[in-house]
């Protein structure tokens, strides 16, 4: 049985909302870095953005046909609403909440682990690079 890839993914807004931005880190089962993208994605909030970051993570996963995935990120409310223990109420996250289960189903498996920031810090640097390269 293959191994799972893993995928660390973060989004942070400066203002809330403000300029915001994503950060994705895709690693092999052997812990090497596949893929990285750190972008802005003009003004949104927190969470809109860890959204963004997690659907480009998926994208990004899907691109390089990745089968299994272990997804990491510190927003306990998007781990959580995408478990289906919390639910979605912020209507604007609604769209990017069913963008990212349509994503999830294309795997044959994906978990989604709440880390702390800490614990984030590779996706969360791509974030505030990208950020202080392009703060509009």
């Amino acid at each position: 049985m293959s191994a799972p890839y893993r995928l660390w993914t973060d989004g942070g807004a400066r203002g809330n909302p403000g300029p915001a931005g994503i950060g994705v880190v895709l690693k092999g089962p052997e812990g090497d870095v596949i893929e990285e993208i750190g972008k802005t994605i003009g003004k949104a909030t927190n969470n809109v953005a860890e959204y963004e970051g997690l659907i480009a993570g998926l994208e990004l996963a899907a691109k390089h046909k990745v089968a299994k995935l272990e997804v990491y990120m510190d927003s306990l409310l998007v781990v959580q609403q995408m478990r289906g223990i919390f639910k979605v109420k912020h209507k604007g996250l609604l769209p990017l909440y069913d963008k990212a289960k349509v994503l999830v189903g294309d795997f044959d498996q994906v978990r989604l682990h709440a880390v702390p920031r800490g614990e984030n810090a590779h996706a969360d640097s791509l974030v505030n690079q990208s950020l202080d390269a392009d703060p509009a």
